[in-house]
């Protein structure tokens, strides 16, 4: 990297490790605090799938439109927002209140994170896609693991609104540190190569993209089963404090961040996709012993094969994101894409298992889980084998119609007229 790019990267890093760890002070303390309130799994699930479900609409708005106007000028506003709102839940007495500022944190929430990671894969080195998004994401799963366990001191210590305060603040600085350090909108790559961003048809017709939605969807959709419903598990079942809770919830993401980067150098070098298979299966499996785990030293066993599973997959799918996304001109678009997966998942997985609470027994949520994990994995083997079997055919049957200058124009995507070659 470049001097002004590790100048922005450092700043990206240290704005979203902030608001991140302010979002996960609260992450094991509403499932509780909604519980307290009257909810039951239903509207547990409604609390975090709220969040999720308007990030959906407006990822892909927000995402094109930093592909054409920038990532800062969405970046600041977005983190001046999210302070805003975290704010409000000192106000909020009741569980739809709750649902609300949830729906609005969610919009908020669709300004930062896939254009920041846009504005990292911007400035990441060809060859390198697998160490700098580990390296990059390991802001985003220490706050996460960070975050659950100073929100349950916190709670235990002074009280809740303190937790809420907590949650602003954090974010407050990261709004600072965006606005003061980040350089011009003028200056990003994005802008100044001026290319148009593909349009949404190509991209979503692209089945390695497709692999990677799928996969994406299937693996939060366990992170919503676990950290929606295993605070509650440890609460009803266990009688845990709110900071072993908090301990559980931080276990399997501070995994996944302690081995981002060494997986993300091991991805730089070998098999992508295998690695993202082998870590689907590892998730699988852990997500299904939570089904098993009757004291606290069984879920910490379970929590941390899932963290071996997450930082085993994530850094190879987010490097073949930022590879597509460099081919195409459209990095804000497919972070945008891997992102409403993102929220399709939690908002799938905190829905689903508190049907199954409601209709059934907490603990099924978990195999529920771990079978929508397989299938996800079993789905991004099958796009990325019938991608293989498409560019065969292409190769054979069609590369003597006309010359390719490209790969990309080859499996249908033309980086000059930014048009679908006439193959397809």
């Amino acid at each position: 990297m470049q001097k002004l790019d590790k100048a922005i990267f450092s700043t990206l890093f240290f704005s979203i490790f902030a608001t991140i760890t302010g979002v996960g002070i609260v992450v094991p303390l509403l499932p509780v605090f909604a519980h307290n309130l009257g909810a039951g799994g239903l509207y547990i699930g409604l609390i975090f799938g709220a969040f999720s479900l308007s990030r959906v609409f407006f990822l892909p708005y927000f995402g094109r439109l930093s592909d054409r106007k920038g990532r800062k000028p969405l970046i600041v506003p977005g983190l001046a927002a999210y302070t805003l709102v975290s704010l409000a839940f000192l106000i909020s007495d009741s569980v739809n209140a709750l649902i609300i500022i949830r729906l609005i944190q969610g919009i908020a929430s669709a300004m930062l994170l896939p254009v920041i990671q846009a504005y990292v894969g911007d400035i990441t080195p060809e060859g390198r896609e697998g160490f700098i998004m580990g390296l990059f994401n390991m802001s985003v799963f220490f706050g996460l693991s960070l975050g659950p366990v100073l929100g349950g001191a916190i709670n235990d210590r002074f009280s809740l609104d303190a937790a809420f305060l907590a949650m602003g603040g954090l974010s407050f600085f990261g709004f600072l540190l965006s606005l003061i350090l980040l350089p011009p909108t003028r200056t990003e790559r994005a802008i100044r190569h001026g290319q148009p961003p593909v349009r949404w048809k190509q991209l979503m017709q692209n089945r390695e993209i497709a692999g990677l939605f799928y996969f994406r969807f299937a693996y939060v959709l366990c992170i919503g089963v676990i950290w929606g419903f295993l605070p509650v598990l440890a609460d009803t079942e266990l009688s845990l404090s709110s900071a072993a809770i908090g301990f559980l919830v931080m276990l399997g993401v501070f995994i996944s961040g302690l081995i981002h980067v060494p997986m993300g150098w091991v991805a730089d070098r070998f098999n992508k996709k295998a690695l993202v298979v082998i870590g689907g299966l590892v998730a699988s499996f852990s997500v299904l012993s939570y089904l098993w785990a009757d004291n606290f030293q069984d879920m910490v066993l379970a929590s941390v094969f899932f963290g071996i599973g997450g930082g085993t997959c994530m850094p190879a799918l987010m490097a073949t994101a930022v590879i597509i996304g460099n081919k195409t001109g459209s990095m804000g678009s497919v972070m945008a894409l891997l992102t409403v997966a993102h929220s399709l998942g939690m908002l799938a997985g905190s829905m689903l298992a508190g049907l199954m609470m409601d209709l059934f027994h907490l603990r099924v949520a978990f195999p529920l889980g771990a079978a929508l994990m397989a299938m996800g994995t079993a789905l991004f083997i099958f796009c990325n084998s019938q991608r293989k079997m498409q560019d065969r055919t292409v190769t054979s049957e069609m590369l003597q119609k006309r010359p390719y200058n490209t790969y990309d124009e080859l499996v249908g995507f033309d980086q000059v007229s930014n048009k679908k070659s006439d193959i397809h």
